[in-house]
């Protein structure tokens, strides 16, 4: 067992993950989840508070028993029905054309294979439904991309796994997805992490 991955960074990222710049991204992305609902990285459940009503059922990835704890308690204030999975995206237990939304936040740094993981949610949705994304990635600025191929070696020993450096949008159409909105600009904070690709796709 590591102590740290385990047990103490959990609750960081649970503390990190409330500042004032990722509640911003949330609570303008998530409310646009309709239907049948996958979330992709659900971490400590940050997301749960802003689904709209028009949610019928959400499932819940995370490979962390740890944060998947804490979501389920934030899951209790929630009217709709709600399944966790202990999985990592790039094996989604869930059939084909199953769900109208797959949301992911902050998340597709962290995931091993990331293009993987984001077949396997082009995968489980429906031919109209939309992949919501908001995640931190490769700047546009080649001293940001400097300071970020630095750092990414150390920053993704000590921040779970984390990557400054992909390139979000690349990796989203290289699944097959099209892009249909996309705002892409730097939120607060330094300007390695702060890079922000937010927006959505078509399958």
């Amino acid at each position: 067992m590591n102590l740290y991955e385990d047990w103490i960074l959990p609750s960081l990222l649970d503390i990190v993950m409330r500042n004032k710049e990722v509640t911003r991204y949330r609570s303008a992305l998530v409310p646009e989840a309709c239907g049948v609902v996958l979330e992709v990285g659900i971490g400590s459940g940050l997301n749960l508070p802003f689904y709209g009503p028009q949610v019928q059922r959400l499932y819940a990835i995370d490979p962390s028993e740890n944060l998947l704890r804490m979501a389920r308690k934030r899951a209790r204030s929630v009217s709709f029905p709600v399944e966790f999975f202990a999985r990592s995206g790039e094996a989604i237990p869930m059939e084909d054309n199953s769900v109208d939304t797959v949301l992911t936040t902050f998340t597709l740094c962290t995931i091993a294979d990331p293009l993987a993981a984001l077949r396997e949610m082009r995968r489980v949705l429906r031919p109209a439904g939309r992949l919501l994304f908001a995640e931190h990635g490769f700047a546009p600025d080649p001293s940001v991309q400097r300071w970020q191929h630095r750092c990414n070696p150390l920053w993704n020993r000590v921040a779970g796994g984390c990557n400054l450096n992909r390139q979000m949008d690349t990796l989203i159409s290289s699944a097959g997805f099209h892009i249909a909105e996309l705002t892409a600009n730097y939120a607060k904070g330094p300007r390695p992490l702060s890079y922000i690709y937010a927006g959505s796709a078509r399958p």
